[in-house]
């Protein structure tokens, strides 16, 4: 863990980061200097760990530290290929797909299991969302997992959800697009950056058994509108800009009162942050779809030590997880003091 956060997320670079003489910490980890483990027994040890298990102790940690947005814990769940880890000389060689568990209000990761090869990821998010108890949490999901089973579960077990519906599901989808969206209960919010102006407005509509999906309660129409600066910059020509619009349909299973359209735009965009809070520094700053462990648990268990480095970095209050990378990679004692912290701190 403590080689994670410093950005070492290879064997070779583990066993570098604990060779190194100059790092006098590994003592405290229980590592006699003398005998520091080799990159085979580094390759050895993670390869053999029960990934289940391993994912099931470290998401538990990060858990206690999930926040919450308006008194319940915002947990947007999405999925995601380690591609790196497809041995392509062999044509059926599969990358493992992991389902993720993530708390928007900490930008933490507090669970993820792995899909099995025989089914896809809408089962294995009910398995992962039955390791927590969903009360007062409000589970966001993308359009794969707009599913009536999926629905009744995380209702059934306590908790609410929002999820978003596309044509894989074209009678819901009609019906939603269908809806008369005269409502005065709009909210409309803009941003700017990275060359992009984005401005979205959301529309609800309450709803009841007649919508014909499981405890439906609010349909959420979000509208963006975005222009993109950037190759008008490059290229030196379209000055105003290239100009976007999408319109996406959501359902939800609380009531306006639970859930004004302020919150539940909020929601929206919320788990759209998975994409770059997540899987974009897992595979950018960490390098995950490049990394080629492929033996036994391995790709697993490196994929989930990635996903803790992210999320104690952030509880450590780093914004830019790169930049906390190098921080603690700078001095060696700095990343064991960093999990002795947040350990007393949980």
């Amino acid at each position: 863990m403590t080689a994670a956060l410093a950005g070492n997320t290879s064997y070779t670079a583990i066993a570098e980061w604990i060779g190194d003489e100059d790092n006098t910490t590994v003592a405290d980890l229980g590592i006699d200097p003398d005998r520091r483990p080799s990159e085979a027994a580094v390759r050895r040890v993670l390869s053999q760990l029960d990934a289940d298990l391993f994912d099931r102790v470290l998401g538990a940690w990060m858990f206690t530290r999930t926040g919450s947005v308006d008194g319940r814990s915002l947990i947007a769940v999405d999925g995601k290929t380690i591609r790196g880890a497809r041995d392509h000389g062999h044509p059926d060689s599969r990358a493992p797909h992991e389902v993720a568990a993530f708390d928007t209000g900490s930008g933490t990761i507090v669970g993820q299991v792995e899909v099995d090869a025989k089914t896809n990821e809408i089962p294995a998010a009910c398995d992962l969302l039955n390791l927590f108890d969903l009360h007062n949490m409000v589970v966001s999901l993308d359009a794969l997992h707009t599913q009536d089973k999926t629905a009744k579960f995380i209702v059934n077990a306590g908790g609410d959800y929002v999820m978003t519906i596309k044509k894989n599901r074209r009678a819901l989808y009609d019906r939603a697009a269908a809806l008369p969206w005269d409502s005065n209960r709009t909210h409309t919010e803009q941003s700017s950056g990275h060359g992009r102006r984005e401005t979205r407005s959301a529309q609800v509509f309450v709803v009841g058994a007649e919508f014909g999906f499981p405890h439906a309660a609010q349909v959420v129409r979000v509208t963006r509108h975005r222009t993109d600066y950037s190759r008008a910059r490059v290229k030196g020509r379209n000055k105003r800009g290239k100009k976007t619009r999408e319109t996406v349909y959501v359902v939800c299973s609380l009531g306006h009162v639970d859930a004004p359209v302020a919150t539940l735009a909020g929601w929206v965009r919320a788990h759209w942050g998975i994409e770059n809070r997540l899987h974009w520094v897992r595979d950018v700053v960490f390098g995950e779809d490049a990394c080629l462990i492929r033996a036994g648990a391995g790709p697993r268990v490196m994929a989930t030590l990635r996903s803790t480095a992210i999320s104690v970095l952030r509880l450590a209050g780093w914004c830019k997880i790169e930049s906390g990378t190098r921080y603690y990679r700078a001095v060696f004692s700095r990343p064991s003091a960093l999990v002795t912290t947040i350990h007393h701190r949980l």
